[in-house]
């Protein structure tokens, strides 16, 4: 069985991957800038409410992977706060500048998160030589690597997560993610082999609101009467085109 992991951006949307048939959530804010750290309260009531594994992402902004030591030490606390709180695991990624992996960050993550399980994230197809990246990885102890085998998406750069899956040899599980929707879920998974994937399954929801001041915006050049969340249907059509 193909299993489904879901980039989810709230509870709300988290509780619909869990109703869609996930087996887990990669829980985030900002989504846009490929996703954040989600608040305390977030990750709280997701681990109240979920019974499916929830893993927040370790990311303090958006941008790069290359971090100052202030934004290090907020990784740090995260981490212990994921921790304190039961999370079943967390996504982290750090880089050097020359584009490699940086092994010595990411172990002190990797220690301090203690019994929970560690996911590599999408720092890894900004590195510069996936192959040797991914023995970086299996080294530091991480159990899965999110990667769209450093194309723009998933079903681009299937041939190469075909090979990282060989080379992974089951040592660690790589997790295809990056614009797999109902169309492409079968043939990707066919193509690479994988045994898990990573999908938003998002849909656009129409605000509630009746009255819109038409003079401003709050900051964003997308219409901020329209939001995404997570549909438990496309989930459930997902996993089911990648099982079929």
């Amino acid at each position: 069985m193909i299993s489904m992991e879901v980039c989810a951006n709230s509870v709300r949307s988290a509780q619909a991957a869990q109703e869609g048939g996930a087996i887990r959530v990669e829980l985030c804010d900002n989504l846009a800038e490929g996703g954040t750290t989600p608040s305390y309260a977030q990750i709280a009531l997701a681990k109240s409410l979920l019974d499916i594994q929830v893993y927040p992402i370790i990311r303090p902004r958006g941008g790069d992977f290359l971090y100052s030591d202030l934004e290090f030490q907020l990784m740090k606390m995260d981490v212990k706060m994921c921790r304190r709180l039961n999370c079943d695991g967390v996504v982290i990624g750090i880089l050097k500048a020359d584009g490699s992996v940086d092994k010595a960050r990411c172990a002190e993550l990797i220690a301090l998160a203690g019994d929970m399980r560690v996911t590599f994230h999408r720092a890894f197809d900004m590195t510069n030589n996936l192959f040797e990246a991914l023995e970086d990885i299996i080294e530091l102890g991480c159990t899965r690597i999110l990667s769209s085998g450093g194309e723009a998406s998933a079903l681009e750069g299937a041939e190469t997560l075909q090979k990282l899956i060989l080379q992974a040899n089951d040592r660690i599980s790589i997790m295809p993610g990056a614009g797999i929707n109902v169309q492409n879920v079968a043939e990707l998974i066919k193509r690479t082999g994988a045994k898990e994937f990573h999908a938003s399954a998002k849909k656009s929801v129409a605000s509630e609101m009746q009255f819109r001041n038409p003079r401003l915006s709050m900051g964003t050049e997308a219409d901020e009467f329209r939001y995404d969340l997570t549909s438990s249907l496309t989930v459930q059509e997902l996993i089911a085109l990648a099982n079929s």
